[in-house]
Protein backbone atom coordinates (compact mmCIF):
# COMPACT_ATOMS: atom_id res chain seq x y z
CA UNK A 1 0.00 0.00 0.00
CA UNK A 2 1.21 3.50 -0.85
CA UNK A 3 2.67 5.87 1.77
CA UNK A 4 3.12 9.41 0.44
CA UNK A 5 3.02 12.96 1.79
CA UNK A 6 2.49 16.34 0.16
CA UNK A 7 5.30 18.73 1.08
CA UNK A 8 4.30 21.98 -0.60
CA UNK A 9 2.54 23.15 -3.76
CA UNK A 10 2.38 20.26 -6.28
CA UNK A 11 5.30 18.50 -4.56
CA UNK A 12 5.14 15.07 -2.96
CA UNK A 13 7.49 12.84 -1.00
CA UNK A 14 7.37 9.29 -2.40
CA UNK A 15 10.34 7.77 -0.60
CA UNK A 16 10.71 4.80 1.73
CA UNK A 17 12.83 3.50 4.60
CA UNK A 18 14.74 0.25 4.87
CA UNK A 19 14.99 -1.01 8.46
CA UNK A 20 16.48 -4.37 7.52
CA UNK A 21 19.74 -2.97 6.20
CA UNK A 22 22.74 -3.63 8.46
CA UNK A 23 25.50 -1.79 6.64
CA UNK A 24 25.01 1.25 4.42
CA UNK A 25 27.26 0.95 1.36
CA UNK A 26 28.28 -2.37 2.94
CA UNK A 27 30.52 -0.32 5.23
CA UNK A 28 28.66 1.80 7.78
CA UNK A 29 26.47 0.33 10.53
CA UNK A 30 22.94 1.75 10.46
CA UNK A 31 21.17 0.31 13.52
CA UNK A 32 18.21 2.60 12.87
CA UNK A 33 17.98 1.66 9.19
CA UNK A 34 18.17 4.05 6.25
CA UNK A 35 15.77 6.50 4.62
CA UNK A 36 15.68 6.98 0.86
CA UNK A 37 13.93 10.19 -0.13
CA UNK A 38 12.66 11.14 -3.52
CA UNK A 39 10.08 13.55 -4.79
CA UNK A 40 7.44 14.12 -7.46
CA UNK A 41 6.33 17.50 -8.85
CA UNK A 42 2.94 17.52 -10.57
CA UNK A 43 2.58 20.36 -13.07
CA UNK A 44 1.76 20.55 -16.78
CA UNK A 45 4.61 18.08 -16.91
CA UNK A 46 5.34 15.52 -14.23
CA UNK A 47 8.81 15.20 -12.76
CA UNK A 48 10.43 12.69 -10.43
CA UNK A 49 13.42 14.07 -8.57
CA UNK A 50 15.80 11.15 -7.98
CA UNK A 51 15.16 7.44 -7.66
CA UNK A 52 15.47 4.80 -4.98
CA UNK A 53 17.43 1.81 -3.73
CA UNK A 54 16.46 -1.63 -5.00
CA UNK A 55 15.65 -2.76 -1.45
CA UNK A 56 12.55 -0.54 -1.39
CA UNK A 57 11.70 -0.68 -5.10
CA UNK A 58 8.18 -2.09 -4.66
CA UNK A 59 7.14 0.47 -2.06
CA UNK A 60 8.44 3.27 -4.24
CA UNK A 61 6.54 2.06 -7.29
CA UNK A 62 3.29 1.97 -5.30
CA UNK A 63 3.95 5.51 -4.10
CA UNK A 64 4.76 6.78 -7.57
CA UNK A 65 1.63 5.23 -9.08
CA UNK A 66 -0.51 6.76 -6.34
CA UNK A 67 0.81 10.27 -6.90
CA UNK A 68 0.77 10.11 -10.70
CA UNK A 69 -2.83 8.85 -10.60
CA UNK A 70 -2.68 7.48 -14.12
CA UNK A 71 -0.52 10.23 -15.65
CA UNK A 72 2.70 9.50 -17.52
CA UNK A 73 6.02 10.41 -15.96
CA UNK A 74 7.60 13.03 -18.23
CA UNK A 75 10.93 13.73 -16.52
CA UNK A 76 13.26 12.16 -14.03
CA UNK A 77 15.94 14.46 -12.62
CA UNK A 78 19.01 12.55 -11.49
CA UNK A 79 20.90 14.70 -9.04
CA UNK A 80 23.18 11.85 -7.98
CA UNK A 81 23.93 8.72 -10.01
CA UNK A 82 24.76 6.40 -7.11
CA UNK A 83 22.81 3.10 -7.19
CA UNK A 84 20.98 3.70 -3.91
CA UNK A 85 19.18 6.49 -5.76
CA UNK A 86 19.14 5.12 -9.28
CA UNK A 87 18.41 1.38 -9.18
CA UNK A 88 14.91 2.10 -10.48
CA UNK A 89 15.98 3.86 -13.72
CA UNK A 90 15.79 0.83 -16.07
CA UNK A 91 12.33 -0.07 -14.73
CA UNK A 92 11.07 3.48 -15.22
CA UNK A 93 12.39 3.70 -18.76
CA UNK A 94 10.58 0.45 -19.59
CA UNK A 95 7.36 1.58 -17.93
CA UNK A 96 7.39 5.11 -19.38
CA UNK A 97 8.92 4.86 -22.89
CA UNK A 98 8.80 8.64 -23.47
CA UNK A 99 10.52 9.44 -20.16
CA UNK A 100 13.27 12.05 -20.35
CA UNK A 101 16.20 11.55 -18.00
CA UNK A 102 17.77 14.79 -16.79
CA UNK A 103 21.37 14.66 -15.58
CA UNK A 104 24.81 16.18 -15.95
CA UNK A 105 27.27 14.99 -18.59
CA UNK A 106 29.18 13.03 -15.96
CA UNK A 107 25.91 11.61 -14.69
CA UNK A 108 25.11 10.13 -18.08
CA UNK A 109 28.61 8.71 -18.37
CA UNK A 110 28.19 6.87 -15.06
CA UNK A 111 24.66 5.80 -16.02
CA UNK A 112 26.04 4.11 -19.12
CA UNK A 113 28.55 2.25 -16.99
CA UNK A 114 25.83 0.88 -14.70
CA UNK A 115 23.04 0.09 -17.16
CA UNK A 116 22.80 -1.45 -20.60
CA UNK A 117 19.69 0.22 -22.07
CA UNK A 118 19.92 2.80 -24.87
CA UNK A 119 20.18 6.12 -23.04
CA UNK A 120 20.17 8.46 -26.06
CA UNK A 121 16.37 8.59 -26.72
CA UNK A 122 15.82 9.54 -23.08
CA UNK A 123 18.77 11.87 -22.58
CA UNK A 124 18.38 15.52 -21.55
CA UNK A 125 21.77 16.76 -20.46
CA UNK A 126 21.96 19.86 -18.23
CA UNK A 127 24.61 22.01 -16.63
CA UNK A 128 24.69 24.70 -13.99
CA UNK A 129 22.30 27.53 -14.80
CA UNK A 130 20.10 25.51 -17.17
CA UNK A 131 16.35 25.61 -16.51
CA UNK A 132 13.72 22.93 -16.99
CA UNK A 133 10.18 24.30 -17.37
CA UNK A 134 7.42 22.07 -16.07
CA UNK A 135 4.63 24.67 -16.28
CA UNK A 136 4.41 26.87 -13.20
CA UNK A 137 7.49 25.22 -11.76
CA UNK A 138 10.90 26.15 -13.16
CA UNK A 139 13.76 23.89 -12.11
CA UNK A 140 17.28 25.31 -12.22
CA UNK A 141 20.42 23.30 -11.68
CA UNK A 142 23.39 23.92 -9.41
CA UNK A 143 26.62 22.00 -10.03
CA UNK A 144 27.84 20.28 -6.85
CA UNK A 145 30.80 18.16 -7.98
CA UNK A 146 32.38 15.93 -5.34
CA UNK A 147 29.56 16.39 -2.85
CA UNK A 148 30.26 13.56 -2.90
CA UNK A 149 30.53 12.19 -6.48
CA UNK A 150 31.75 14.15 -9.53
CA UNK A 151 28.43 14.15 -11.41
CA UNK A 152 26.30 15.64 -8.63
CA UNK A 153 23.89 18.48 -9.28
CA UNK A 154 21.30 20.07 -7.04
CA UNK A 155 17.87 21.11 -8.29
CA UNK A 156 16.12 24.32 -7.23
CA UNK A 157 12.39 24.90 -7.73
CA UNK A 158 11.97 28.66 -7.90
CA UNK A 159 8.19 28.59 -7.36
CA UNK A 160 8.31 26.80 -4.00
CA UNK A 161 11.88 27.67 -3.00
CA UNK A 162 12.68 23.98 -2.65
CA UNK A 163 16.29 22.87 -2.94
CA UNK A 164 16.65 19.19 -3.79
CA UNK A 165 20.13 18.84 -2.34
CA UNK A 166 21.23 15.32 -3.36
CA UNK A 167 23.32 13.70 -0.60
CA UNK A 168 24.13 17.03 1.07
CA UNK A 169 22.34 17.53 4.40
CA UNK A 170 21.60 13.81 4.63
CA UNK A 171 21.87 11.51 7.63
CA UNK A 172 21.96 7.87 8.60
CA UNK A 173 18.71 6.41 9.91
CA UNK A 174 15.21 5.54 8.76
CA UNK A 175 12.35 8.03 9.09
CA UNK A 176 9.48 7.34 11.43
CA UNK A 177 6.67 9.24 9.71
CA UNK A 178 7.98 12.64 10.82
CA UNK A 179 9.66 13.75 7.62
CA UNK A 180 10.64 17.23 8.76
CA UNK A 181 13.40 18.01 11.24
CA UNK A 182 11.06 20.39 13.08
CA UNK A 183 8.74 17.46 13.85
CA UNK A 184 11.34 15.70 16.01
CA UNK A 185 13.94 16.55 18.65
CA UNK A 186 16.51 16.77 15.90
CA UNK A 187 19.36 18.38 17.81
CA UNK A 188 19.18 15.84 20.64
CA UNK A 189 18.26 12.69 18.76
CA UNK A 190 19.48 13.02 15.16
CA UNK A 191 22.31 15.55 14.85
CA UNK A 192 24.98 12.97 15.74
CA UNK A 193 23.90 10.69 12.88
CA UNK A 194 23.94 13.67 10.50
CA UNK A 195 27.55 14.29 11.55
CA UNK A 196 28.49 10.63 11.22
CA UNK A 197 26.96 10.63 7.74
CA UNK A 198 28.74 13.82 6.69
CA UNK A 199 32.13 12.87 8.14
CA UNK A 200 32.22 9.46 6.50
CA UNK A 201 30.35 10.03 3.23
CA UNK A 202 31.20 13.64 2.35
CA UNK A 203 33.92 14.59 4.84
CA UNK A 204 36.84 14.21 2.45
CA UNK A 205 35.44 16.96 0.23
CA UNK A 206 35.31 19.98 2.53
CA UNK A 207 36.38 22.62 -0.03
CA UNK A 208 33.82 21.38 -2.55
CA UNK A 209 31.11 21.44 0.11
CA UNK A 210 32.00 25.01 1.06
CA UNK A 211 31.75 26.02 -2.60
CA UNK A 212 28.20 24.63 -2.78
CA UNK A 213 27.22 26.35 0.47
CA UNK A 214 28.38 29.64 -1.06
CA UNK A 215 26.20 29.05 -4.12
CA UNK A 216 23.23 28.35 -1.88
CA UNK A 217 23.54 31.86 -0.46
CA UNK A 218 22.13 33.30 -3.69
CA UNK A 219 18.99 31.13 -3.59
CA UNK A 220 15.74 32.01 -1.80
CA UNK A 221 15.48 28.65 -0.07
CA UNK A 222 12.23 27.77 1.68
CA UNK A 223 12.79 24.02 1.96
CA UNK A 224 15.74 21.63 1.75
CA UNK A 225 14.99 18.11 0.55
CA UNK A 226 17.97 15.73 0.81
CA UNK A 227 18.15 12.14 -0.40
CA UNK A 228 18.57 10.74 3.12
CA UNK A 229 17.38 11.85 6.52
CA UNK A 230 15.02 14.63 7.54
CA UNK A 231 13.74 17.45 5.38
CA UNK A 232 14.10 21.11 6.40
CA UNK A 233 11.49 23.89 6.12
CA UNK A 234 12.68 26.11 9.00
CA UNK A 235 15.69 26.57 11.27
CA UNK A 236 18.05 26.03 8.36
CA UNK A 237 20.96 27.23 10.47
CA UNK A 238 20.72 24.02 12.52
CA UNK A 239 22.07 22.03 9.59
CA UNK A 240 23.77 24.67 7.42
CA UNK A 241 25.89 26.02 10.28
CA UNK A 242 27.01 22.50 11.08
CA UNK A 243 27.95 21.96 7.44
CA UNK A 244 29.99 25.16 7.52
CA UNK A 245 31.94 23.80 10.48
CA UNK A 246 32.32 20.26 9.20
CA UNK A 247 33.34 21.37 5.70
CA UNK A 248 35.94 23.79 7.07
CA UNK A 249 37.17 21.15 9.56
CA UNK A 250 36.24 23.44 12.44
CA UNK A 251 35.53 21.55 15.69
CA UNK A 252 32.08 21.74 17.22
CA UNK A 253 33.33 21.02 20.72
CA UNK A 254 36.42 22.37 22.49
CA UNK A 255 37.25 19.25 24.47
CA UNK A 256 39.20 15.99 24.35
CA UNK A 257 38.38 12.69 22.68
CA UNK A 258 40.68 9.84 23.74
CA UNK A 259 41.09 6.82 21.46
CA UNK A 260 42.93 3.75 22.64
CA UNK A 261 44.07 0.54 20.98
CA UNK A 262 44.91 -1.94 23.72
CA UNK A 263 45.80 -5.66 23.63
CA UNK A 264 45.67 -6.67 27.30
CA UNK A 265 44.11 -3.60 28.90
CA UNK A 266 47.21 -1.71 30.01
CA UNK A 267 47.00 0.96 27.32
CA UNK A 268 43.29 1.24 28.10
CA UNK A 269 44.21 1.81 31.75
CA UNK A 270 46.50 4.68 30.79
CA UNK A 271 43.77 6.26 28.64
CA UNK A 272 41.23 6.05 31.45
CA UNK A 273 43.66 7.60 33.93
CA UNK A 274 44.30 10.49 31.54
CA UNK A 275 40.54 11.07 31.11
CA UNK A 276 40.13 11.22 34.89
CA UNK A 277 43.01 13.68 35.22
CA UNK A 278 41.44 15.90 32.56
CA UNK A 279 38.14 15.89 34.43
CA UNK A 280 39.98 16.90 37.61
CA UNK A 281 41.30 19.91 35.69
CA UNK A 282 37.84 21.04 34.69
CA UNK A 283 37.72 19.64 31.16
CA UNK A 284 34.10 18.75 30.38
CA UNK A 285 32.64 16.32 27.84
CA UNK A 286 35.72 14.09 27.66
CA UNK A 287 35.06 10.93 25.68
CA UNK A 288 37.07 7.67 25.67
CA UNK A 289 36.78 5.05 22.91
CA UNK A 290 38.21 1.58 22.36
CA UNK A 291 39.24 1.59 18.71
CA UNK A 292 38.71 -2.18 18.52
CA UNK A 293 35.12 -2.05 19.74
CA UNK A 294 33.52 1.17 18.51
CA UNK A 295 32.91 1.26 14.77
CA UNK A 296 35.43 3.40 12.94
CA UNK A 297 32.68 5.52 11.39
CA UNK A 298 31.73 6.74 14.87
CA UNK A 299 35.37 7.44 15.73
CA UNK A 300 35.78 9.49 12.54
CA UNK A 301 32.58 11.38 13.38
CA UNK A 302 33.88 12.26 16.84
CA UNK A 303 37.15 13.48 15.35
CA UNK A 304 35.11 15.95 13.26
CA UNK A 305 33.36 17.04 16.45
CA UNK A 306 36.26 17.40 18.92
CA UNK A 307 39.08 19.94 18.91
CA UNK A 308 41.61 17.73 20.69
CA UNK A 309 42.38 14.07 20.02
CA UNK A 310 44.52 11.70 22.07
CA UNK A 311 45.81 8.51 20.46
CA UNK A 312 46.91 5.82 22.93
CA UNK A 313 48.23 2.73 21.17
CA UNK A 314 50.09 -0.47 21.82
CA UNK A 315 52.88 -1.52 19.51
CA UNK A 316 51.82 -4.56 17.49
CA UNK A 317 54.07 -6.40 15.04
CA UNK A 318 56.44 -3.41 15.22
CA UNK A 319 53.59 -1.19 14.01
CA UNK A 320 50.65 0.63 15.53
CA UNK A 321 47.95 -1.65 16.97
CA UNK A 322 45.71 -2.67 14.08
CA UNK A 323 42.45 -0.88 14.88
CA UNK A 324 44.28 2.33 15.82
CA UNK A 325 46.36 2.14 12.67
CA UNK A 326 43.17 1.86 10.62
CA UNK A 327 41.57 4.78 12.47
CA UNK A 328 44.48 7.11 11.74
CA UNK A 329 44.44 6.05 8.09
CA UNK A 330 40.71 6.82 7.92
CA UNK A 331 41.17 10.25 9.47
CA UNK A 332 43.84 11.02 6.89
CA UNK A 333 41.65 9.71 4.04
CA UNK A 334 38.85 12.02 5.18
CA UNK A 335 41.25 14.98 5.12
CA UNK A 336 40.94 15.75 8.84
CA UNK A 337 42.92 18.84 9.82
CA UNK A 338 43.00 21.77 12.24
CA UNK A 339 43.24 19.64 15.37
CA UNK A 340 45.44 19.34 18.44
CA UNK A 341 46.70 15.80 19.07
CA UNK A 342 48.60 13.93 21.76
CA UNK A 343 50.14 10.47 21.85
CA UNK A 344 50.43 7.72 24.44
CA UNK A 345 52.65 4.81 23.46
CA UNK A 346 52.93 1.31 24.89
CA UNK A 347 55.36 -1.47 24.03
CA UNK A 348 57.01 -4.40 25.77
CA UNK A 349 60.13 -5.15 23.75
CA UNK A 350 60.43 -2.76 20.79
CA UNK A 351 58.00 0.17 21.16
CA UNK A 352 57.28 1.77 17.80
CA UNK A 353 53.71 3.04 18.02
CA UNK A 354 54.59 6.53 19.25
CA UNK A 355 57.07 7.44 16.54
CA UNK A 356 54.84 6.01 13.81
CA UNK A 357 51.78 7.90 15.08
CA UNK A 358 53.80 11.09 15.39
CA UNK A 359 54.90 10.81 11.77
CA UNK A 360 51.43 9.99 10.40
CA UNK A 361 49.61 12.64 12.39
CA UNK A 362 52.27 15.15 11.43
CA UNK A 363 51.38 14.67 7.77
CA UNK A 364 47.83 15.89 8.36
CA UNK A 365 47.36 19.60 7.63
CA UNK A 366 47.54 21.99 10.58
CA UNK A 367 47.82 19.20 13.15
CA UNK A 368 49.50 20.39 16.36
CA UNK A 369 51.05 17.56 18.43
CA UNK A 370 51.42 18.32 22.11
CA UNK A 371 54.23 17.12 24.33
CA UNK A 372 54.95 15.07 26.26
CA UNK A 373 54.41 11.73 24.62
CA UNK A 374 53.51 9.28 27.37
CA UNK A 375 55.73 6.19 27.11
CA UNK A 376 54.52 3.03 28.84
CA UNK A 377 56.45 -0.20 28.94
CA UNK A 378 53.96 -3.05 29.23
CA UNK A 379 51.92 -1.68 32.16
CA UNK A 380 51.30 1.66 33.85
CA UNK A 381 53.82 2.22 36.66
CA UNK A 382 54.29 4.96 39.20
CA UNK A 383 56.76 6.75 36.96
CA UNK A 384 54.16 6.90 34.19
CA UNK A 385 51.71 8.76 36.38
CA UNK A 386 53.95 11.83 36.28
CA UNK A 387 53.97 11.72 32.48
CA UNK A 388 50.19 11.38 32.39
CA UNK A 389 49.82 14.30 34.82
CA UNK A 390 52.13 16.38 32.65
CA UNK A 391 50.15 15.55 29.51
CA UNK A 392 46.89 16.34 31.28
CA UNK A 393 48.34 19.73 32.26
CA UNK A 394 49.36 20.43 28.66
CA UNK A 395 45.95 19.43 27.28
CA UNK A 396 44.05 21.46 29.88
CA UNK A 397 46.25 24.50 29.31
CA UNK A 398 45.72 24.24 25.56
CA UNK A 399 41.97 24.28 26.23
CA UNK A 400 42.28 27.35 28.44
CA UNK A 401 41.73 25.52 31.72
Amino acid sequence: MHNVRQLCQDTWWVGASDRRIELFENSYPVPEGMAYNNYVILDDKTCLVDGIDSAVRDRFMENLEQVLAGRDLDYMVIDHMEPDHCAIIPDLVERFPKLKLVASAQGFKIMGQFYGFDIEPHKLQVKEGDVLELGQHSLSFVAAPMVHWPEVIMTFDKLTGTLFSADAFGAFGALGGNLFADEVEWRCDYAAEARRYYANIVGKYGPQTLAVLKKMGSLDIQMICPLHGHLWRKDFDEIVDRYQKWASYTPELDSVCVYYGSVYGNTANAAEILAAKLAERGVRDVRVYDSSKTDTSELVSRAFQYSTLVFAASTYNLEVFDSMDYLVQELSRHNLRNRTAAIMENGSWSPQAGSILQKRLGLMPNMTILEPMVKIRSAVREENLGQIEELADALAKNLGK
